[in-house]
């Protein structure tokens, strides 16, 4: 099968012929129809320190993919042409985590095109139990952009919003679909920070009150212009950088909650004492819930979610390289490749 692999430690990926995967027991074979690029295969494509440690080579790549079941391995029971996304992490199943309800946040989870054959092909394996099946209404493409939809579901919903003012530092894609979600579940006031003035555009349009230039505005005028006195209720941090965090921190009320998705690329400086005496609460976000997320998400997307403005690009399987060449120039939001 053709398949985009990390084939030496160097930076970029090859389309290569490669062995088509033969499913094991308890796994499910999935013709993969269209797969996106994510943020995690930036690293691997630019090959940085994280990506030289973690992923082995040669490696399949992808984990943002829908496609259909062709086949079960033994003891799977799938059903054959049934439309399908999977969840691309695979925990252990025996920890203390797993057994208690919390398998996403698995020590020993297993990443799809990380650490296991990825999706970035015309074929990938998973395990049964990670499949998702996909209602009819919900179309190939936003199909295949679940996973990262999970890790903005999954954030956003950390803690409750409904007539709540949201500061959501990071307009990427994860950020502004983060921003539809918080105006489809009844936030008040979305406002959504970064340096990109296109980022902030799309984040307005797909549901933020405003968006705000991190480099060149306060929050505090932000906030009197829209009428706030205390402070921002719920924080939803995407950008992984220090300055947004120890805004965010500065901007929200006192007894605000703060949920983390965004990582950092070294240890952040921020305002802990500021953080204690204004009695936030922190939650770091991994992934998806398992598979909550996956049950919240589809429904949103069924009764009105839509964050389709976030595909930017629509490239064939073979033109890879245009998509990630997008991306690294900040051209691109979420480029979805068509494999079949």
């Amino acid at each position: 099968m053709k398949a985009l692999v990390k084939a030496e430690d160097a930076p970029g990926l090859v389309l290569r012929d490669v062995e088509k995967p033969v499913p094991g027991p308890g796994d499910v074979l999935i013709r993969v129809k269209r797969a996106s690029i994510c943020g995690t295969d930036m690293h691997i494509w630019k090959w940085d320190d994280w990506a030289r440690k973690t992923v082995p080579v040669p490696m399949v790549v992808g984990h943002e993919y829908m496609g259909v079941v062709e086949a079960n391995g033994p003891g799977a029971n799938a059903t054959i042409g049934a439309r399908v996304s999977g969840e691309g992490h695979i925990p252990c199943g025996h920890c203390r985590n797993c057994l208690s309800g919390r398998a996403h946040i698995c020590a020993q989870t297993k990443g799809i095109g990380v650490n296991r054959q990825g999706a970035f092909a015309e074929w990938v394996v998973i395990p049964e139990a990670n499949l998702r099946p996909l209602p009819d209404s919900i179309p190939d493409e936003i199909a295949a952009i679940l996973d990262p939809l999970g890790n903005a579901v999954h954030t956003a919903l950390a803690f409750d919003l409904v007539g709540e003012d949201v500061l959501i530092t990071g307009a990427g894609p994860i950020g502004c679909m983060a921003a539809a979600v918080c105006r489809h579940v009844g936030a008040h006031h979305v406002v959504v920070t970064d340096i990109n003035d296109a980022r902030l555009r799309l984040a307005e349009q797909m549901g933020a009150t405003r968006g705000v230039r991190a480099d060149r505005e306060d929050l505090r005028d932000v906030m009197r212009a829209l009428g706030m006195r205390e402070g921002f209720d719920v924080g939803l941090e995407m950008s992984g950088a220090e300055a947004a965090l120890d805004a965010m921190i500065g901007a929200m009320i006192t007894g605000g909650k703060v949920a983390l998705l965004g990582l950092f690329a070294k240890r952040p400086a921020i305002d802990l004492n500021t953080a204690i005496f204004k009695g936030l609460t922190f939650e770091g976000i991994y992934g998806r819930k398992m598979y909550e997320t996956w049950h919240k998400m589809l429904a949103m997307l069924e009764s009105g979610l839509d964050v389709s403005p976030v595909i930017s690009h629509r490239l064939a399987f073979e033109d890879f390289a245009q998509g990630f060449e997008a991306v690294s120039r900040g051209e691109a939001n979420k480029v979805v490749l068509e494999v079949a």
